[in-house]
């Protein structure tokens, strides 16, 4: 018997019967050889993990634009935040951990240059074009799927996949593990982001409301161990991930007074119609100098893909400062030398 075999013989022993056994799998797009020594979701992770997108998040936007400071969140932060608590939350109620990190580790893959911004941008181009929208839910499986290793893909699992898709959308992923990470998103970034805004001077710590701190707590800390307890508690042996009423409550009241104070604030807001106009510029450029795109963008079209899409998938992967001087390179002036 393989290390694999033993690995998921011992999830039958110690796992959940609601969490997702690795030998249960709905397997891959494309069917492999199994790995001798991980599991179908260790792979996933490690996958992820070892990408060109999962690297390229270190210099991507969460919140605020080009911060001078070292130590406000870059996407990539965040999701190492979104990993560790959805894992905290995964072992306490026996779901699978890999699974949980393969999907934490690839649910903002597809995030833009320049974080919602860069993604309001494109999406209003695409709607422009009359030709869908961009979500980077979407883009993030679209990556996996088919953009990362040259047009390979990653062929990670169905459940992987799944959780990467619906981490923040109306549909519920199918797992538990990805609905823990669906939670654990937004754990992260509303606190997070308190924490953020108040480095930045935008808000202090009793700007917050209090009927929504009485409840989860006056730090960063005691609001993260108030939500992470909560959930831990309300789906201890459930088939379900849940929230008491007065924590979801009180959650989702923090995060739309984060929305107005912080996220649509005078300050955050002028430097992103900047960002949103430069992003709009390089894809007009790109429409009409299709040759500025990287041949395994490009190729693409030749599959019947429509250029637009290229190009949105070719912006969406640029980190921040490489669409900085890109857009330098193509639109401001040179000094002259000899």
């Amino acid at each position: 018997m393989s290390i694999r075999e033993l690995m998921e013989e011992r999830e039958y022993e110690i796992l959940s019967p609601y969490a997702s056994h690795s030998r249960e799998s709905e397997g891959r797009l494309k069917p492999e050889e199994p790995c001798d020594i991980r599991t179908c979701y260790q792979r996933d992770r490690d996958r992820i993990l070892h990408s060109k997108s999962f690297r390229r998040l270190k210099n991507k936007t969460q919140v605020f634009l080009e911060p001078e400071g070292d130590h406000y969140r870059t996407r990539l932060t965040h999701t190492l935040e979104v990993s560790q608590i959805a894992r905290t939350i995964a072992k306490a109620l026996s779901l699978n951990e890999d699974l949980t990190e393969a999907i934490a580790l690839g649910h903002d893959l597809g995030h833009t240059p320049y974080g919602h911004s860069g993604e309001a941008a494109l999406n209003a181009l695409l709607l422009e074009a009359g030709i869908g929208h961009f979500r980077h839910n979407e883009q993030s499986v679209r990556i996996v799927e088919i953009l990362e290793k040259d047009g390979q893909g990653l062929n990670l699992t169905r459940e992987t996949v799944d959780g990467i898709l619906n981490h923040g959308t109306a549909n519920m992923p199918k797992t538990l593990e990805g609905r823990v990470v669906r939670l654990s998103d937004k754990i992260a970034y509303i606190n997070h982001d308190i924490d953020d805004a108040i480095r930045a001077g935008v808000l202090e710590e009793q700007d917050l409301p209090e009927e929504f701190t009485a409840v989860l707590g006056h730090s960063v800390k005691s609001r993260l161990n108030r939500l992470i307890h909560d959930i831990i508690t309300e789906s201890t042996g459930k088939e379900d991930i849940l929230q008491s009423k007065a924590v979801g409550d009180a959650m989702f009241g923090l995060r739309s007074f984060m929305h107005r104070a912080v996220y649509r604030s005078t300050r955050v807001k002028a430097e992103e119609e900047k960002a949103q106009n430069m992003l709009k510029a390089l894809y007009h450029y790109y429409e009409q100098h299709l040759d500025r795109i990287p041949e395994s963008y490009t190729r693409l079209m030749e599959q019947g893909e429509k250029k637009e899409i290229v190009i949105c998938d070719y912006i969406s992967g640029m980190t921040d400062q490489f669409a900085v001087r890109e857009y330098e390179e193509l639109f401001i002036p040179k000094g002259w030398t000899e």
